[in-house]
C-alpha cells in the first residue's frame, strides 16, 4: 500500500517485475483454487483424463508466450497501457475499447465469485463450525481487503507464496496421507474402473469444450495482460508464461485429478460421506475438502486448508483487480468531465465496491467450475475474434469489431442459459465464437468494398 502511489504502481506493479514472481503469479490465477476445487470434481468423475483441461493451458501460454507477448509488451512500453481494452482502443478507437471493457470487467466480475464460491465451499466442507455464507464473507473479505489496501504488486507477491504453499501443501502432505489413509496406491486399482487411471476416458467433444474456452482465454485475459505490462522486459514475461504453462501442466493438473480419484476411492468405501445433488448423485467437488477434513489431524489440516485458502484467494485478487482497472481506466476516466486519472482513494473505493458485490453474487451460486468456465467463455467469445483480427488483419472497421463482441457474447450466454441441447455436446462457446467470426467478417467487408482502410500502427 505504501508504495502504491500512482496508478502504474496499483494496476501494473511499477512494471518492474520478474520472470518467477510474474510466472507463479500467472498460474496462481489461472489454476488457484477454483480449478484446484474443480479439478478434484473432474479427477472424482473421470479419473486423470480431467487432467487434460489443464493440457489446453500449457498450450495457450506457449502459443501466447510465443505469439503474443513479445508484440504486446513493445506497444505497452510505448504506450503505457494499463488494461487490455486499451489495446482495443489503439487497435481500433474508444468505443471499441469501451464494448471490451464491459466484457472484461463483467467476466472477471464473475470469475472473482467463483473463486469467493470455491473458498466458501472448500471452507464450510472441512469446517464444521462454518455455514457456506459465513465461510463465504470470511475469505471475500479477506482478499478483498489486501487487494483493496496493496494493488497488483500485493496480488503478485502473495500469489508467488500462495502458490508455493499450495505445491508443497499437495506434494508433501496432501497426496502421502491420502494415499495412507485409503490403504495404499493399489486401492486406486483395484476399487475403481481401470479407465479412471487411464488418460483415454474422455470424450473428444469434451476436449474440444476445454480447448476452445481455455486456450482463448490467454488471449484475452485482463490478468494476463496486467502481468505483461508488469514485466520488466518482454523476455522475463516471455519466460514467466512458460514457466506458467508448466507449473499448469502436468503439475497441478495430476496433483488435482488424482486427489479427486483417491476422494472417489474413500467414498465407495464408505470412508467418507458426501452431500448429495439434487439428481441424486454426490456432489463430486465437495469430495476433496471432505477428505481432507477426514484424514488429517488438526495440525496438518490448517497446513492444508491454509494452502487451498491461499490458491483461491490468488485466483480472487487477480480477478478483482482485473475488473476493477477495467471499470476505472476503461470506463470512468475515459468519460470522466475534465479528464485527468481519478485518485487513489477513488480507485481503492471501486476496487472495494467490485469485490463486495462479487461476495454477494457469489452467495446465489452453487457450481464453482461451471460458473469459472461460463465467465470464461463469455470473455472468449467475445473478445478473441477482434484481437485477432485487429492485430494480424488489415482494414477491420470498428463497427465489426464491436459486432463480434456483442453477438458472439450474447450468443454464448443465450444458449447457456437456456439450456439449449448442443450437437455432439459441444460447448457453446464453440458457437458463440463462430457467431463473432461471420459478424466480423461481413462487417469488414461491406467497409472494405466502401474503401474502407484502416491499419494501426505498432
Amino acid at each position: 500500500m505504501r508504495s502504491s502511489k500512482a496508478k502504474d504502481d496499483y494496476y501494473v506493479g511499477g512494471r518492474s517485475m520478474g520472470r518467477w514472481h510474474i510466472g507463479l503469479s500467472v498460474v496462481a490465477t489461472d489454476v488457484g483454487g477454483g480449478f484446484s476445487i474443480g479439478l478434484g470434481g473432474l479427477g472424482f468423475l473421470i479419473g486423470l483424463s480431467g487432467s487434460w483441461m489443464l493440457f489446453t493451458g500449457l498450450i495457450g501460454a506457449i502459443l501466447s508466450g510465443v505469439y503474443l507477448v513479445p508484440k504486446v509488451y513493445q506497444l505497452s512500453a510505448q504506450h503505457k497501457f494499463l488494461t487490455f481494452p486499451q489495446l482495443f482502443k489503439f487497435l481500433y478507437n474508444g468505443k471499441v475499447a469501451m464494448v471490451a471493457a464491459v466484457i472484461s470487467a463483467i467476466g472477471y466480475w464473475g470469475f472473482t465469485s467463483s473463486q469467493i464460491l470455491a473458498g466458501a465451499k472448500l471452507a464450510s466442507g472441512t469446517f464444521d463450525i462454518l455455514s457456506l455464507d459465513q465461510a463465504l464473507w470470511l475469505m471475500g473479505g479477506v482478499a478483498v481487503v489486501y487487494t483493496v489496501m496493496g494493488g497488483l504488486k500485493a496480488v503478485i507477491y502473495t500469489d508467488t507464496v500462495q502458490w508455493i504453499l499450495l505445491l508443497a501443501g499437495l506434494i508433501f502432505i496432501g497426496i502421502p496421507l491420502s494415499i495412507d489413509f485409503i490403504g495404499g496406491w493399489d486401492r486406486l486399482y483395484s476399487e475403481l474402473d481401470p479407465s479412471t487411471m487411464r488418460l483415454d476416458n474422455v470424450s473428444w467433444s469434451q476436449l474440444i469444450n476445454w480447448a476452445i474456452t481455455i486456450i482463448p482465454i490467454w488471449f484475452v485475459g485482463m490478468t494476463l495482460y496486467q502481468r505483461i505490462y508488469a514485466s520488466k522486459s518482454a523476455q522475463e514475461a516471455k519466460k514467466a508464461w512458460f514457466i506458467a504453462g508448466f507449473f499448469e501442466w502436468p503439475v497441478m493438473a495430476f496433483l488435482g485429478t488424482l486427489l479427486g480419484v483417491i476422494a472417489k476411492v474413500a467414498w465407495l468405501e464408505n470412508q467418507i460421506e458426501l452431500p448429495l445433488l439434487e439428481s441424486g448423485q454426490p456432489d463430486a467437488e465437495t469430495g476433496l475438502p471432505v477428505l481432507l477434513k477426514t484424514v488429517f489431524p488438526v495440525g496438518l489440516l490448517g497446513l492444508i486448508m491454509s494452502a487451498y485458502f491461499s490458491a483461491i484467494m490468488s485466483t480472487a485478487d487477480s480477478c478483482l483487480m482485473a475488473a476493477s482497472g477495467n471499470i476505472v481506466s476503461d470506463l470512468i476516466e475515459p468519460n470522466k468531465k475534465g479528464g485527468g486519472d481519478l485518485s487513489m482513494v477513488w480507485n481503492r473505493a471501486i476496487t472495494f465496491l467490485v469485490g463486495g458485490t462479487a461476495m454477494v453474487f457469489a452467495g446465489f451460486m452453487t457450481n464453482v467450475l461451471d460458473l469459472m468456465l461460463l465467465s470464461y467463455a463469455f470473455m472468449v467469445s467475445g473478445l478473441l475474434v477482434p484481437l485477432l483480427g485487429g492485430f494480424f488483419g488489415k482494414n477491420h472497421h470498428p463497427n465489426a469489431a464491436i459486432g463480434a463482441m456483442i453477438g458472439g457474447g450474447v450468443c454464448t450466454l443465450a444458449l447457456e442459459i437456456s439450456g439449449v441441447s448442443m450437437p455432439y455436446d459441444l460447448d457453446p462457446n464453440l458457437f458463440g465464437l463462430t457467431t463473432s467470426l461471420v459478424i466480423f467478417y461481413a462487417i469488414s467487408t461491406y467497409f472494405k468494398r466502401h474503401g474502407y482502410k484502416h491499419n494501426y500502427t505498432g
